[in-house]
Formats: structure tokens, sequence, C-alpha cells
């Protein structure tokens, strides 16, 4: 039976019977022919009912939360913005520290340590191949980062390589200082190969670039700031009682041991717990990624390690390639910053000259890299930026191997430094950052950047024995090496571009491609799905070339 009132009703607009669907059925009266649904529970006075049933109602609200969050693109590059300033430059900062105290073994030497501890040219090496041995033995520890707190592992780990690079400066035989350099290589396997594979928690594959960019510029900076700095204690220690080299280890690992305790509280474990950015902001960060993960990865409660994706990293073949690049960069990397200054004394220079011209090479490179990176992540590609710094790298060394051996000026050998440095170090970062772009998963990722360290960091073993004494001063030798390395690394980086491209143009429709709908069947956008005009449009990951 129809009553009058319910008949001749006026009509409800479909907004008025959206707000009403919101009130409560006992603070407001229902409009139009809508009844509210009532809950079976007992009503209890002044105790709101929502006007859904309670299981849609969570239903809905756990929909929302896994629905990529709406937000315009100016909220989005506030967030990258943000994480550049605080997150990549405290990262950049902390690798320049543990490059320095790697690397100012160079700078000690002509300061004064191989004379005060009688080292001979074969000891020396050894002192450089100990920190390689450990580096290369511990390479694995970049998977810890999926199963420690990075805020805790990334401290812990600058407060090791800080104490060890300050005990360097009491050393009095070469025994303890081999030690020293060995279990300094520990702390620093432990943090510097895993930067990438951290920095992918927060930055998308065609953004990673430029920020492996600038945590891999540091090294430059470093190198170029040991030396100058390495001028000033110099200068210093001739007034001093303490010995220049051992005031050169104590400066230069001290500060290491603060910028820890800072790690510790400023480091985020993942967009979600970045102390700098507010309730919205973490929202926007931790969204934003989603777009581009696969389905299972999004809604995955494992912080762990996946056995079952390490496994079938190790047997990835491009994974060989980019460790190999890696590898033959490493041979010019390790080896020309140890021993520059050497090689500037032998050319004719003081030592505290040969300190001073060791900067600017570093220095341009230092900004290289960055153009590189920037570029690179604009244009979407890596292979082509990788083969044109390899064949920079291998002329700047060709240079120098070909005016040694006709004897000519020391400003020729000179000038070669600068193509040199930029070009190895700018391949190195696109090397990295090519290795996390194509790598699905977190487990993945962390194995296939252990892969890369693994092998790459075979090259110092070659590298620091380039340049015995009984070469110089114009070490033609160590020089030819290093650019036939380079060259290895176009031919190889050319080879990764066509395994990369004949990947993409087979992958069809139905591979590597995202389901249509949440884990619940529930129909929702999320991740790399795409919705336009009822029809859902499936993406599939693509190599980057």
């Amino acid at each position: 039976m129809i009553s009058d009132n319910d008949k001749y009703s006026p009509p409800v607009s479909p907004k008025k019977l959206e707000d009403a669907s919101h009130n409560s059925y006992r603070d407001e009266p229902s409009l139009g022919h809508t009844r509210p649904y009532k809950s079976r529970a007992p009503k209890r006075p002044g105790k709101w009912k929502p006007q859904t049933r309670p299981s849609r109602l969570r239903s809905q609200r756990k929909l929302r939360r896994q629905s990529p969050m709406l937000y315009t693109p100016e909220e989005e590059k506030a967030v990258v913005q943000r994480l550049d300033k605080r997150l990549v430059l405290f990262v950049a900062l902390l690798y320049m520290m543990s490059f320095l105290d790697r690397s100012n073994i160079g700078n000690a030497k002509i300061a004064g340590l191989s004379r005060d501890l009688r080292l001979s040219s074969s000891q020396y090496e050894w002192l450089l191949t100990a920190f390689y041995i450990t580096y290369i033995l511990f390479e694995w520890m970049t998977l810890l980062y999926r199963v420690v707190p990075p805020h805790i592992y990334i401290a812990l780990c600058a407060a090791s390589w800080g104490v060890i690079a300050s005990l360097q400066s009491v050393v009095t035989s070469f025994t303890l200082m081999w030690i020293l350099r060995a279990l300094l290589g520990v702390g620093e396997a432990a943090f510097g190969p895993g930067v990438p594979f951290y920095l992918s928690f927060f930055f998308k594959r065609d953004e990673l670039a430029l920020r492996t960019g600038l945590f891999i510029s540091a090294a430059p900076l470093a190198t170029s700031f040991a030396s100058s700095l390495a001028w000033v204690i110099t200068k210093a220690g001739e007034h001093s009682p303490i010995a220049s080299w051992r005031l050169l280890f104590l400066v230069e690992g001290f500060p290491s041991l603060i910028v820890a305790i800072f790690a510790w509280y400023y480091m985020p474990d993942s967009p979600g717990t970045a102390r700098y950015l507010n309730h919205w902001e973490k929202e926007i960060a931790t969204s934003r990624l989603r777009k581009e993960r696969d389905v299972k990865e999004i809604y995955s409660t494992k912080k762990g390690i996946v056995w079952k994706e390490i496994f079938e990293t190790l047997l990835d073949p491009k994974c060989y390639f980019t460790a190999m690049m890696f590898f033959s960069c490493n041979v010019a990397f390790s080896s020309l910053p140890v021993f520059l200054p050497t090689i500037m004394r032998d050319m004719g220079y003081s030592e505290l000259t040969s300190q001073a011209l060791s900067a600017p090479p570093y220095l341009v490179a230092f900004f290289v890299v960055i153009g590189t990176a920037y570029l690179s992540d604009r244009y979407r590609n890596r292979s082509t930026f990788v083969c044109f710094h390899a064949l920079l790298g291998a002329f700047g060394y060709l240079i120098m191997a070909v005016a040694g051996w006709k004897e000519a000026s020391p400003a020729w050998r000179y000038a070669g430094l600068f193509p040199a440095a930029s070009g190895f170090f700018s391949a190195i970062a696109i090397i990295m950052t090519w290795t996390i772009n194509n790598q699905e998963s977190d487990s993945r990722k962390g194995m296939g950047m252990a892969m890369l360290s693994t092998i790459g960091q075979l090259g110092p073993l070659v590298g620091t024995r380039l340049y015995p004494d009984s070469d110089g001063p114009y070490y033609v030798r160590g020089m030819a090496v290093c650019a036939g390395f380079m060259v290895f690394v176009f031919v190889l980086s050319l080879g990764l571009r066509f395994v990369l491209a004949s990947k993409n143009r087979g992958l069809g429709e139905g591979c590597s491609e995202t389901r249509t709908g949440d884990h619940n069947g529930n129909g929702e956008d999320i991740g790399l799905l795409d919705k336009q005009e009822g029809e859902t449009r499936k993406r599939r990951f693509e190599f980057i070339l």
C-alpha cells in the first residue's frame, strides 16, 4: 500500500541521494523513496550508525587505501624536490666521506707514509689490495637493506668506517695498516654499493639516474676536496709535532662518526617514514611509486628477501653485461685517484703542487656526472651515454699513454686527466642506474646490485697494480691498459642495448603485465593500471635501453 505522501513526494536529485547516504538514519530523515539500511545490532542512544553495511564500509576504506591517490603534478614535484634536498644530498655527503677515507692513502703516501713505515712499492700495492679483497667478499651485504632498517644499517656503516679510518693515524707497522685497510673494506662494502638500491625505494625508474649521478658525483668531489685538504694539512703538518700523514687520516676520518649519529635519526626507511614530509606528502611519495610496480609487489607484506627471485637473477644474462662494464670502469676508477698525486710528483712537481693540481680534473668530472645523469633521465636512455663516456675516458687515457710514450710535455698528460676522469665517473653512474632500472622487484634489484659490485670490484685488484714505481714517471703501460678497458665498456654497452631491444620486441601483450583489478577482484585502478572510458589498458615492464 503506497501512502499519499510517498505517491506525491517531489523528485530528488542524485546529489541529495548521495548526501543522504552519509547521514545517520537516526539524525537525518531519508529522502524520496530511499530507505536507509538499519544495522541488525541493537540500538544504543546517541550511538552513530553508518548508512551502509559495516562489511561494505570496511571494504570501501580498504579500496581507498589501495587505490592511487589523486594529486597534482606540482604536489608530486614538490615532494621529489624535498627528497632531493634532504635525502639525496645527505646520502651524497655520506658517500663523499666514505670515498675520502678510502682514497686518502694516496695523499698520505706522498706526505710521508711510505717513508715513516718503510713501505716498498709492493707493500703499498698490498695496502690497496687489502681494502678491495674484503670489499669484494662482503658485497652481498647490499641485500641487508631489505632486512635491517636502513637508518640503523647506514648509521652503523658510517660509524665503522669512521673509527677504522681514524685509527690509521696511530699505526706503526705495515701489518697493522694492512689489517685496518681490510676492515675498512668491510665497512664501506656494506654501504656504498647498496645506495642506488636504497634510492630506488624513493624514486621512479626514470628519476633514478640523476639521483645516482648526484651520489656518484660525490666521489670526484671528494677527490678534489681531498687534494685541497691534503695540501692544507701537509702545510700545517710541517709545523706540527704530528706527522702530516697521521694528521691527514685523523682529520678526514673522525667527522664520519659525527655524521653517523645524524644518520641514525635522519635517514628514513621508506617514503612513509621520512621525518621531513608531512602526512599528505608521505601519501604522495608512497602512492606515486605504486603506479610502476607490479600488483603482487604492492600488496606483498614480505619485507625480506624472496629467494626464488635471487636465484633467477643469478641466471640473468643482462646482470653480467653490466657487471663486466662495472669491472672495466673500476680498473680506471680505482687506480687513478690513489696514484694521481704520485704521477703528478713524478712529472716534476713538488709534493704541495702535486696535491693542488690533482683537484681540477675531478672538479670538472663532478659537473659532468650531474649533467650526464640529468640528460639520461630526461631522454630515458642509458646506453648512448655509457658509450659516449666510455670513448671519452678511453680518449683521455690514450692521450696520457701517447704523451708518455713520446715523452711529451707534462701539460699533455695533465690535459688527458680531464676527459679520463669525466668519462669513467659518468659511465659508472649510468651503469649502476641501468642495473636497477632493468630489474622488476626489490629482491631482484638488490641481487643485481650485489652481482654488479662483487664482479665489478674485482677491477681494482687489477687497477691498483697498474702503476708500479718502476714504470714511472710516464706509466705508459697503466694508461694504455685503462684505455683498453674503457673501449671494452663501449662494446659491452652496445651488446646490452641489442639484448634489451630484442627482449622489448619479443614481449607480447601478455608478458610481464599487471592484472586488471586488485588482488581481491574489486576492479580498482592500482599500480600500473590506467582506465579510460571504462576500458582497462594493460602495461608491461619495459626495459630501458
